[in-house]
């Protein structure tokens, strides 16, 4: 069963919930669960960074210039839009889940000033911890539909490289992304990004840390029952 290591404090408010976790950890299965169960808006940073260009906004501009040129946006940028996004009503009314941010100590620090301006509370925020050998193993079995964009695993579903997608025909690939020797080179990166985010929030009694090496079903229901013991719903 999934273990759970408790350091945050109660708040009342509408749920800001931020989850973190390697490369396979879950993190996309889990989110889905927390909107479900919570209702809150789930919001990434692409999807703030798109919207803001289509919106034409003088951030999303801004921000254009740099994506067009294939550059980074930078942080004071997409920080600027994160406060646009979590100032709208939706979020306001119903919380949000954040994905994708923040990635570095440097946007933690920006928006627990983003939140205090916009009126929100600080975070909750989930690490889903998986051990390395479990998650090579469940990236590098996995499986992708070329036409459709369907995500398999080998372990799971039999299907490899060739086969056809049972979902539309399509043909079953690798990416070379998920090669165990890309995968540990992901994670490398991945640890040594977030360890200082992991250590501000553990420091700031915002954490919780679930141990996610188990089924989905099992690990959301531990994820679901901390953040319910959090925001007191």
């Amino acid at each position: 069963m999934p273990g759970l290591v408790w350091e945050a404090a109660k708040t009342s408010r509408v749920p800001v919930l931020i989850l973190l976790g390697a490369p396979g950890a879950g993190k996309g299965t889990q989110a889905e669960r927390l909107v479900e169960r919570y209702g809150v808006v789930h919001v990434s940073t692409g999807d703030m960074l798109r919207a803001a260009v289509a919106a034409g906004t003088q951030l999303g501009r801004l921000a254009k210039q740099y994506m067009d040129a294939g550059e980074l946006v930078p942080d004071e940028v997409v920080i600027g839009i994160v406060r646009e996004r979590l100032a709208q009503a939706d979020i306001q009314e119903r919380g949000v889940l954040l994905d994708g941010f923040p990635r570095t100590l440097a946007q933690a620090e920006a928006l627990a000033e983003v939140l205090s301006a916009t009126g929100l509370p600080a975070p909750t925020v989930v690490n889903l911890k998986v051990g390395e050998d479990e998650l090579v193993e469940r990236l590098s079995t996995r499986r992708i539909c070329r036409a459709c964009g369907a995500i398999y695993n080998l372990r799971y579903d039999h299907l490899d490289v060739g086969d056809a997608c049972p979902k539309c025909g399509g043909e079953i690939y690798m990416r070379d992304d998920d090669k165990p020797e890309a995968i540990r080179e992901r994670l490398r990166v991945y640890h040594a990004q977030t360890a200082p985010l992991i250590e501000y929030y553990r420091a700031r009694g915002q954490l919780m840390e679930v141990e996610a090496g188990g089924r989905p079903e099992e690990v959301g229901d531990v994820v679901v029952a901390a953040v319910s013991d959090v925001i007191g719903s």
